[in-house]
């Protein structure tokens, strides 16, 4: 299902992004700003994560209900010299491509959008939406942090009070009936391997299984299919989702 819906996601955006851009007619013309870019975007909620895939974006005008209409294309305060994808413009695409809503102060001073709530995850006295791109938390906005074609954005609900942004990873995406299949959670930001971190397993016949203190995990699948694994530990961001096929 997650499968179909990654790459539905890619095609919906590249047919978007060509009816908004024409190509240029002459092969001499240097490569246009701005460009439609590649990422891989991830939206963590307080409960259960609001979007992961692939998704094509590129700077352009975002509105709030809370903040208005304004520019996000990496030019915000002078940030970079031209226009590009950012991390608040993938969110915004995202977000109207799987039709789940999200809002955002503005603040005049620093030229970017404050977002406070995505889907039904608002931010509270004490919780707050973090942004981090490859695992490490931007030194800028949304607007102003351009990213590049195959980064990883995460947007994380109570980020600032986690210890922990848990990655999953596996040295293959298909095993057999019977076979031990082992993953690793680490902390995507510091690699250091995370123990105790509950690996879920979607799919028939899936169990959860724990990781030890080297971050391992071994799971036994008993029927062949598609399955799914994420993982989750109470003080941390949950991870990045891994596919398996059993065969």
């Amino acid at each position: 299902m997650h499968s179909i819906f990654f790459l539905a996601s890619l095609v919906l955006s590249v047919i978007s992004l060509t009816r908004a851009a024409p190509a240029s007619s002459d092969s001499r013309e240097p490569a246009r700003t701005n460009p439609a870019t590649l990422v891989n975007l991830r939206v963590e909620g307080a409960n259960s994560t609001i979007f992961e895939a692939p998704i094509i974006t590129r700077g352009h005008n975002i509105t709030t209900a809370s903040g208005g209409t304004h520019h996000c294309d990496g030019t915000n305060l002078d940030a970079n010299a031209s226009p590009g994808a950012t991390c608040t413009s993938a969110l915004d695409d995202a977000a109207k491509l799987v039709k789940f809503g999200y809002d955002g102060t503005f603040d005049i001073e620093f030229d970017d959008f404050f977002i406070t709530r995505i889907a039904s995850s608002a931010e509270t006295n004490t919780q707050f939406w973090g942004l981090l791109l490859d695992y490490e938390f931007t030194p800028v906005g949304g607007c102003q942090q351009e990213v590049k074609t195959g980064q990883s954005i995460l947007w994380a609900f109570d980020a600032f009070n986690k210890a922990f942004f848990l990655k999953l990873a596996a040295l293959s995406h298909t095993t057999k009936v019977g076979k031990p299949f082992t993953v690793t959670v680490t902390d995507g930001t510091s690699r250091v391997p995370i123990a105790g971190a509950t690996v879920n397993v979607s799919g028939k016949g899936g169990e959860s299984v724990i990781s030890d203190e080297n971050g391992v995990a071994s799971i036994v699948f008993e029927y062949a299919g598609v399955y799914k694994l994420k993982a989750e530990r109470s003080d941390s961001i949950r991870s990045n989702m891994v596919d398996v096929v059993v065969i």
